[in-house]
């Protein structure tokens, strides 16, 4: 089975860092994986999205036009990307940032508060990983073991006091995925 995955939103919420702990989830598992990282024209600030490919087969080629998770943050990532979900997939919204519903009745959409409960964990640099949780928590694709030891490896040495309030925005994503999908 293959997954392709786009997370996107401003420089500075975290996209990137999800897409690439959830690649190092996907090769502790075993999977095949690819992530490629795109910027707009500032870091901070500006857009950003990365593609992420989890496979049980060899990856040809990281890049698509289409996916079955795509991971918005703010508004012009919706307006670009809602688009390219595939039918049936999933589209997870930062509802924090986003004030509007997608524009599709054939994908599951996810909406998930991140920010509102980042604030309730005291550190507001987690909201992405709130969303990490619930992308697993609504479609299964990895572990959370995996995913809490990825998240444990690249938040190694300096960043290691992180680690623990990264595993509980990871659990309230994960729940918050968990509901969206049981409804």
């Amino acid at each position: 089975m293959t997954t392709r995955m786009i997370f996107a939103g401003f420089g500075g919420q975290g996209v990137m860092l999800m897409g690439q702990i959830i690649s190092l989830a996907g090769m502790i598992e075993g999977k095949y994986v690819t992530w490629m990282p795109s910027y707009g024209p500032e870091m901070r600030g500006g857009t950003a999205n990365c593609t992420v490919v989890l496979s049980d087969e060899e990856v040809a080629s990281p890049v698509t036009d289409k996916a079955e998770v795509i991971v918005v943050m703010n508004i012009p990532s919706l307006v670009k990307f809602q688009t390219d979900v595939t039918p049936n997939g999933f589209l997870l919204i930062n509802q924090s940032v986003i004030d509007r519903d997608a524009d599709r009745s054939d994908i599951h959409v996810i909406k998930v508060p991140c920010n509102e409960v980042a604030d309730e964990l005291g550190n507001l640099k987690v909201a992405n990983m709130v969303m990490l949780g619930a992308v697993i928590g609504g479609t299964d694709i990895i572990s959370t073991d995996n995913l809490f030891k990825a998240l444990e490896k690249k938040l190694s040495g300096g960043k290691s006091s992180l680690i623990e309030v990264n595993k509980k925005a990871i659990t309230k994503g994960y729940e918050i995925g968990k509901m969206a999908l049981a409804k």
